[in-house]
């Protein structure tokens, strides 16, 4: 969950600063694999959060409870196939054809005729459903 409290302008151009930030929005912080990597080292070395975040030349009464949360997502992290790394940009949806194998590509092409079939089929019964249903009304309208 992001924090509630937002950066300052002249926050954020503090953090900036810091070699170990990779963005800064008044929202949100992202920090490097270095440093996602140092803490997880110093964490385990048995030092404190907040200790590693000051060290690191962080101050933790800007970054509040951003400390505690980065402590739960970064060790979730670690436990991950990827490791540290940040895969945000690497999962963006579906892959583009550029990206796709001739396999990948034709099985995806596969699939698609196959959901456009079923499509044309629900329509095709819709219609059936509807030009009865209005046989019907007519006939029952003369009468």
């Amino acid at each position: 969950m992001i924090s509630k409290r937002l950066f300052t302008e002249n926050e954020i151009a503090d953090l900036k600063l810091n070699k170990f930030v990779q963005n800064v929005t008044p929202k949100a912080i992202t920090y490097t694999e270095e440093f996602r990597e140092h803490f997880v080292e110093e964490y385990e070395k048995g030092k404190l959060p907040s200790q590693i975040f000051r060290e690191a030349g962080f101050d933790t009464t800007i970054l509040g409870e951003r400390v505690k949360s980065f402590k739960k997502r970064v060790l979730a992290m670690k436990k991950r196939p990827e490791g540290l790394r940040d895969t945000r940009k690497d999962s963006s949806g579906r892959l583009r054809f550029s990206e796709m194998t001739p396999e990948e590509e034709i099985e995806y092409l596969k699939h698609k005729i196959a959901l456009q079939n079923q499509q044309i089929e629900a329509l095709k019964k819709a219609n059936s459903i509807n030009r009865r249903a209005s046989k019907a009304m007519r006939k029952k309208n003369s009468n």
